[in-house]
This record gives structure tokens, sequence and C-alpha cells, in this order.
């Protein structure tokens, strides 16, 4: 299984502005998505995130280049897994319960909890629009590949059904994602890797370890 700590940075909140966070990240270590578990979907696009926490948030930046971009879903909750799609799980504790946090590259999001890929409940809209993003088509492309980037500010409040101030401390299961289940060639890139018949994100089982600084 996967494994990253997460570090911790003093006087970076909800309230620091995107901006500056996308900086931090910038420099922070980067993870690779390394995994393309299923080899009826061998495409395997170029994947990186960098991770931190501050006092009440959660900070994360992807790194994307792939052959193809579909931006189609831009409502909260819609089916975003459909687009250049990455993905956040996060469970907490033993229990079985896990948050899927699923955005496309525009920042247009879909955000659950439950126990199975069936069982989802939505987060109420006023939680989900806490959360803050920033979306940028980078110019690196090429005859092959064209770039984008997301930074995220994810407050703990997004972590509705528990009552979390802080993530300090805390060990977690989670794992990271990339797909597109609309796209040309649709694909389904993991961090922590999955053995499993067919593609399925929805398996705690598979998540790797996340230890909050």
């Amino acid at each position: 299984m996967s494994f990253l700590r997460v570090p911790y940075l003093n006087g970076l909140s909800q309230h620091t502005p995107l901006r500056e966070i996308s900086t931090v990240l910038d420099n922070a270590p980067r993870q690779q998505l390394a995994y393309a578990p299923w080899a009826e979907y061998p495409y395997h696009p170029s994947v990186q995130f960098s991770m931190a926490h501050g006092n009440d948030a959660v900070f994360i930046k992807y790194f994307v280049k792939e052959k193809t971009v579909r931006a189609v879903n831009n409502t909260l909750n819609s089916p975003v897994y459909k687009d250049s799609c990455v993905e956040f799980f996060i469970g907490f504790d033993e229990e079985p319960a896990y948050y899927n946090f699923e955005f496309n590259c525009i920042g247009a999001h879909l955000i659950g909890y439950g126990e199975n890929n069936q069982d989802r409940t939505f987060l109420p809209p006023d939680v989900s629009q806490q959360i803050k993003y920033k979306a940028v088509l980078t110019n690196d492309h090429n005859q092959e590949t064209i770039g984008w980037e997301l930074t995220l500010m994810i407050p703990v409040a997004a972590f509705h059904f528990h009552n979390i101030q802080t993530l300090k401390g805390k060990n977690c299961v989670a794992n990271f994602y990339k797909c597109g289940d609309e796209l040309p060639e649709p694909h389904f890139v993991t961090w922590s890797n999955i053995q499993w018949p067919q593609p399925n994100f929805h398996l705690r089982e598979f998540f790797g370890t996340l230890e909050f600084e």
C-alpha cells in the first residue's frame, strides 16, 4: 500500500489566497499516480499531486498531462467523472465509510460519503461550496498532450459527518485517482494500487495511508 506523510504548514488556512497555496504546492514534493490497474484500459496520462495541510484545511494540487481534455459538467454533484477528472477518497479510523471528492478540470465537483459505491450521501450544498479551487490550462501542451493543473482547498468542515477541528496527528486511509469515463480513451489510474477484476475506485481495502504531521 502507498504511504504519504502530509506536511503541516503553519500559517496556511482556508482563508489563505489560492494563488499562495498553489505556489507553495508547486514547491512541495510530488506523488505519482503510478498504477493503471486494468489491462483493458491501458492509457496512462501523466498525473502527479502535492499535498499539505494547515490548521483547518487540506491543500492538494494536481498536475495533469493527457491527450484530450473534456469539461462538460459544470454544476454541483454532476457526473464529473465522465470528464477529465481527478479524485481524492479518504476514510477515518476503522470506519467502513469514506468521503469521495471528485473534480473535473474546471473545478466542478461531486462529493459523497458512504460505505460503498452504491450508498453515497451527498454533502449539503452549503458545505460543498466552502471548497475553493483554482483551475489552470497550462501552456505546456504539445502535439501529444495538454497540461492542466487544479489547486484545491478542502476545509475540515467538508468532513461533514465527523466532528474534526484539525487533521494534526491523524492517520487516515486514502487514495488518489485520475479518470475520464467519456474521453476518447477512457482511463483509470491510481496512487495506491487496486487488485480487482474491473475498474472500481470504491474499494477501501486498497486505500493507502496518510499520516498528517
